[in-house]
């Protein structure tokens, strides 16, 4: 019977907690699509022949990789709104998410481009590629193979720090965790939702390892 309960009382739970999970996954998802592409463009900038572009680049990576991310949330979400732009809390966190997130792969992928060999930007030139040609058909698609890696860690530390949602109100997996040990004062869900994490960071290793099985360098 108490085993009954108990089982009962965990399935509950753990429901409750992934109602909580579905943020994390929307926000997690959101940072993703938006910041995997935008780092790649932001990584051509920094190495652009314009000094303009770089400087601005450089200046950007340099602000939101050196300052905590849970700061960029306080500011999108409360600083924005005392200059009268009211963002709803999702909105405030994806887009800090999206721009911290970027700061860092953009100096990702910038390491990868930079570390092709440049004899190949002149074999490209040697066939009459331009640059977008040669970035595209030789370049890119090298350094997105080394930079797998790097960007898998990234994805696992954004599914942790969706957590700090919280401190603008919103109720992600770890907050319901939390509701119902307030509740109860029992250890149970926070157990749960270290599975529920270690589930998806164990997903997303593994999404990772297939795609860098599939696009090594023999």
């Amino acid at each position: 019977m108490i085993m009954d309960n108990l089982a009962q009382y965990i399935i509950d739970s753990a429901l409750f907690i992934l109602k909580g999970g579905i943020l994390t996954v929307e926000l997690y998802f959101v940072t993703i699509l938006f910041s995997i592409p935008l780092g790649i463009c932001f990584a051509l900038m920094k190495i652009s022949r314009y000094k303009l572009l770089r400087e601005i680049t450089g200046f950007y990576t340099w602000v939101f990789r050196g300052t905590p991310l849970l700061l960029q949330l306080f500011f999108t979400y409360y600083g924005l709104a005392v200059v009268g732009i009211t963002l709803q809390p999702f909105s405030a966190a994806a887009i800090t998410f999206v721009v911290n997130y970027t700061a860092y792969l953009t100096e990702i992928y910038r390491a990868g481009i930079e570390s092709i060999d440049r004899g190949q930007h002149e074999a490209a030139h040697a066939l009459n590629m331009n640059y977008f040609q040669t970035m595209r058909r030789i370049i890119l698609p090298q350094a997105v193979r080394r930079t797998i890696p790097p960007t898998c860690n990234e994805a696992i530390n954004l599914v942790k720090d969706t957590a700090l949602v919280s401190v603008i109100g919103m109720s992600d997996l770890l907050i319901s965790a939390k509701e119902i040990f307030a509740r109860d004062f029992v250890i149970i869900p926070f157990i749960i939702a270290a599975v529920i994490y270690l589930v998806i960071t164990t997903v997303i290793v593994y999404f990772f390892r297939k795609i860098e099985a599939r696009y090594s360098i023999y």
